[in-house]
């Protein structure tokens, strides 16, 4: 019985043994098992049965036959269903910051507008597209570090050329007219600004608009620009218009500065002779003011004066009338006291014997002097 061992071949008990040892990929115990691709396989289904709610396990007669295919239960059939649901949730719900708004499209033509917070778009039928509306944007228009820095040489009333500068800020307002009515906002916003503005320009002279009415010039550019784009139904709005720039040409800014420096000068003399000329007019009209105000208070007084003395002849006569006699010698010696009250006097009289004497020199003068000394003291 021995013999048998070997197998029906008649080989060795030994070589039996060794080939029972070998592993299913023909390899000895002591060698590095590498599995084979079908094992690979077959457990990758099994793993994706398990997964989807079947059951692991071999053949018919449970001894490890080929895997069968995967099946799709109830179970399956729901969690697609619900994994479908999400991810259309997740492509019909939207989010919208407050500096934006969205426009949904149905069938890719505008339904309405949504504004911050979250918002439904049941997609595909509804789509949306968000825009920044407050978000301040600006066009730089004239600037030399641009590739189109000539679009700031404009003409003027006077035929000269200015070099304009200047900035546009502006948003969006009407997301809806944005997206469907321009197709290049950009290039419209600069088309109408560069075009508002040499309007704006060709209607003044080069002077006032390096000097005096550049913030004018901004407030016209801004609401001119505005309506070229209403017109336009952009949907956009401009902001403010800042005029950063006005210049004579490069070429020739250095002779333009020289002729600058001379008009300054020239308006400087002009002031100082205007302001002498109002200085010496202002003196003229004083003094010729101080000589009426002189006239006329001579012509008052003179006026006066007179009115005085008739009315006090006019009492004289009176008086006259009623007792000449008294008024005559009234008169006389008012006269007398107003004649020989000027002058220094002396008096020669008579003498009582019958001789001619000579009263003694009264001064008059000197006795006034001492009166007039006696008050003071």
């Amino acid at each position: 019985m021995a013999s048998n061992n070997g197998g029906p071949w008649g080989g060795g008990g030994g070589n039996n043994n060794d080939d029972d040892r070998r592993n299913a990929g023909g390899q000895r115990p002591n060698e590095p098992q590498i599995p084979e691709i079908d094992e690979i396989v077959r457990k990758g289904q099994e793993q994706l049965r398990i997964l989807m709610g079947g059951r692991g396990g071999g053949g018919a007669n449970g001894a490890g036959g080929a895997p069968g295919g995967p099946r799709f239960t109830r179970g399956t059939v729901l969690l697609g269903l619900l994994v479908l649901a999400g991810l259309w949730v997740m492509a019909s719900f939207y989010t919208v910051r407050p500096e934006e708004q969205s426009v949904e499209l149905f069938l890719g033509e505008y339904s309405s507008t949504g504004g911050p917070g979250l918002n439904f778009a049941p997609w595909p039928v509804v789509t949306a597209e968000v825009i920044a509306v407050t978000r301040e944007q600006t066009e730089d228009i004239g600037v030399a570090t641009t590739s189109r820095s000539e679009s700031g040489l404009m003409l003027t009333t006077d035929e000269n050329i200015v070099d304009i500068d200047f900035q546009v800020v502006w948003n969006i307002n009407d997301p809806a007219k944005f997206l469907f009515n321009l197709r290049d906002p950009q290039s419209t916003i600069r088309a109408a600004s560069e075009s508002a503005m040499r309007e704006i320009i060709a209607a003044r002279e080069l002077a006032p608009i390096l000097n005096l009415d550049r913030a004018v010039i901004a407030t016209q550019a801004h609401a001119l620009i505005q309506q070229v784009l209403d017109s336009y139904d952009s949907g956009m709005n401009v902001v403010r218009v800042n005029l950063d720039k006005a210049d004579p040409p490069r070429e020739v800014i250095d002779a333009f500065r020289e002729v600058q420096a001379a008009e300054q000068e020239r308006e400087r003399l002009v002031r100082q002779a205007d302001a002498y000329a109002n200085r010496v007019l202002a003196g003229a009209r004083g003094e010729a003011a101080q000589k009426l105000e002189e006239a006329e208070a001579y012509r008052a007084q003179v006026v006066n004066e007179a009115e005085g003395e008739a009315s006090r002849f006019l009492a004289v006569l009176e008086e006259y009338r009623l007792a000449p006699e008294v008024t005559r010698k009234r008169l006389y010696l008012e006269t007398m006291e107003q004649v020989l009250g000027r002058v220094d006097k002396i008096i020669l009289d008579e003498n009582t014997s019958g001789g001619q004497g000579v009263v003694p020199y009264l001064p008059l003068n000197e006795l006034r002097k001492g009166a007039t000394t006696g008050g003071n003291n």
